[in-house]
């Protein structure tokens, strides 16, 4: 369940409070007559179900509530109550299967910002990926799809695309379009050094056979980014984050770009385009499948209510 608070303008209390008592899954409704300072007005609390959050919130955004007052909206792991109960039984759905599309939309909008912290893990995956490359050590190579961060920007563009949101598919865009150039240019520039100090030559990269599967593009390389894609949005909109883990090591999008650096390097062009080729494909795929679980997700449910504007 969620535990939702709106501070709310006096005046629009009444109509606040009705929308919350007249709502399936909704419960624990609490009035604090005049507690907000700012803004000022009342505070209005309820527990809402994971089913009905989505349906509640366009509801008080119908109301303005989000701009004259503001909306807090965050998870409850333990709820001991009958009333609790009683709204888990009557909300439609399961609690597994519900989009709470303002959630969504707040953490793949984080998520995909172009910040120094978002930078430096992607160059740090990079890095790790051409020390993988160089060692011939597929653990290096899982290591950095584990540290990448790259799923966040690309679930925001699924997200983008789904809803329609140019702001969320220009901030995504430009994470990604920075992000993996940059850490590139560091990884080249550290590979060119690491061949400089004779830490490794050509003969090595060309002997690194248990890793050419960055490389190698085929058709499992788009069903895999599919089935990544499919089950990281899963994981992102059921709030079962323990799965992304595995859709972090499924993917091979850091480990392409570290490659393609390295071959790049060493002058096998052929192993760098490949390397190339492999990311563009597990990104395409990872986005589409996203934004097909997305779709799915909200024919399911049978209605797109308008976010508010932020």
């Amino acid at each position: 369940m969620f535990h939702l608070r709106v501070l709310v303008p006096a005046e629009q209390s009444a109509a606040a409070l009705s929308l919350l008592r007249d709502q399936v899954g909704v419960t624990h409704v609490v009035l604090l007559a005049g507690a907000a300072l700012e803004p000022a007005g009342d505070v209005v609390e309820a527990l809402v179900t994971r089913e009905a959050a989505d349906e509640v919130l366009a509801a008080l955004c119908e109301l303005d509530l989000d701009h004259l007052g503001g909306i807090t909206l965050e998870a409850v792991d333990t709820v001991l109550s009958d009333a609790a109960d009683r709204a888990e039984e009557a909300a439609p759905g399961d609690p597994a299967d519900a989009v709470v599309w303002e959630e969504l939309l707040a953490k793949t909008g984080e998520e995909a910002k172009p910040s120094l912290t978002f930078q430096s893990f992607l160059t740090l995956a990079c890095l790790l990926a051409a020390v993988g490359v160089v060692t011939n050590s597929p653990v290096t190579i899982v290591g950095a799809m584990i540290v990448g961060p790259e799923f966040g920007p690309l679930a925001a563009l699924a997200v983008g695309l789904v809803r329609r949101r140019g702001d969320l598919l220009r901030r995504a865009g430009l994470a990604l379009a920075i992000g993996f150039p940059l850490a590139m240019l560091v990884t080249a520039g550290a590979t060119v050094l690491e061949g400089a100090a004779g830490l490794f030559d050509r003969g090595t990269v060309l002997s690194a056979h248990q890793v050419d599967f960055v490389y190698q593009v085929g058709p499992y390389s788009l069903i895999v980014a599919l089935l990544a894609g499919a089950a990281g949005m899963l994981a992102m909109t059921s709030a079962k984050s323990a799965a992304l883990v595995g859709v972090f090591v499924s993917v091979t999008t850091v480990p392409a770009a570290g490659y393609a650096v390295v071959a790049a390097v060493v002058g096998e062009w052929d192993r760098c385009l490949g390397s190339l080729a492999q990311l563009v494909v597990n990104m395409i795929g990872i986005v589409l499948a996203a934004a097909g679980v997305l779709l799915l997700s909200r024919r399911r449910i049978g209605h797109d209510r308008p976010l508010s504007r932020n």
